[in-house]
């Protein structure tokens, strides 16, 4: 993830359900902020890293990470945590990014249930690896609440004739969110019963609901372009092996499959854990980040 710092102030948020808040961003920081693809097609999966404090600890402005990491003890180190960039409007100079919010748990959903207009915001990015590609037979877009913001935008990016099969995993039917999408989108809402964070074993990990979601329907003609992301033992273990390789789609096609988090963990503790397994595959072996200014050179975590 490229290293460029943003400073953006807090517009207005929203409520878009019971779990998902939105936060508009702009001010003076969004001429410095350069699009990921580019302004006139942005892509639909750009992220930023979030810079939050420790509870207690206050970073003069502007932030300078570098300071940071040097004159500040490691138990006051910044946060980062990784957010999809759900909507980008130059003309309007803002841009949205959706937050799943469970009460007071985590880091960045109980900041932005009480986001304040005025509130300064400092995160590095974008980075980004996907859009749809128009030249693709269909498209199959899969994801739970941490990937929805970013299928989403895929969809709204999406050609009118568009054929793609979309499944979202969410607790609920209060959870679903409006979606833009080509006629040619067959969506398909899927619920555990329960939120993330209340979710059981039996409908988690191996045993998410979107995994037989997905394994059971019609697989269309053609190699699709595949967007597959969200809970790390859900996506990872299960539905990448089912399309890599019961599927046979090609690694050029499947060209975003991945998990944002891993359930049980911190970001941090992902990063670790996708560090461990790289180990165990006889990849790269470092560990996880020591200070903010090593942790943007590292790519998407998810856990929030």
């Amino acid at each position: 993830m490229a290293r460029e710092l943003n400073t953006m102030t807090v517009l207005r948020t929203e409520q878009l359900s019971g779990h998902f808040v939105r936060v508009w961003l702009g001010g003076d920081g969004f001429d410095g902020f350069t699009p990921a693809g580019s302004a006139e097609a942005p892509d639909t999966d750009m992220y930023v890293k979030l810079i939050f404090a420790p509870a207690g600890v206050e970073y003069p402005q502007p932030f300078d990470p570098e300071a940071i990491a040097r004159d500040y003890p490691q138990d006051q180190q910044p946060i980062l945590r990784t957010y999809t960039i759900r909507r980008y409007d130059p003309a309007a100079r803002e841009l949205a990014i959706d937050f799943v919010v469970h009460g007071d748990e985590g880091i960045a959903g109980p900041w932005a249930a009480r986001a304040q207009p005025g509130e300064t915001v400092n995160f590095f990015g974008p980075g980004s690896g996907y859009r749809p590609d128009p030249e693709a037979p269909w498209h199959l877009l899969v994801a739970d609440e941490s990937g929805l913001p970013a299928v989403a935008a895929a969809l709204e990016a999406m050609p009118a004739d568009t054929v793609a099969k979309v499944f979202l995993e969410v607790g609920g039917p209060e959870d679903e969110l409006p979606l833009t999408a080509p006629a040619g989108a067959e969506i398909t809402w899927v619920h555990r019963g329960a939120s993330s964070d209340a979710a059981g074993d039996e409908v988690a990990g191996d045993n998410a609901p979107l995994i037989e979601a997905v394994r059971t329907a019609h697989w269309l003609d053609g190699e699709p372009q595949v967007f597959v992301h969200g809970e790390a033992q859900t996506v990872m273990k299960n539905l990448r092996p089912y399309i890599r390789k019961e599927r046979g789609v090609s690694a050029k096609r499947a060209a975003s499959i991945s998990g944002y988090w891993r359930r049980g963990r911190t970001e941090e503790g992902f990063r670790q854990w996708k560090a461990d397994e790289r180990a165990a595959a006889g990849g790269d072996t470092a560990k996880g980040p020591r200070s903010v200014a090593r942790a943007v050179f590292g790519k998407r975590g998810g856990a929030k």
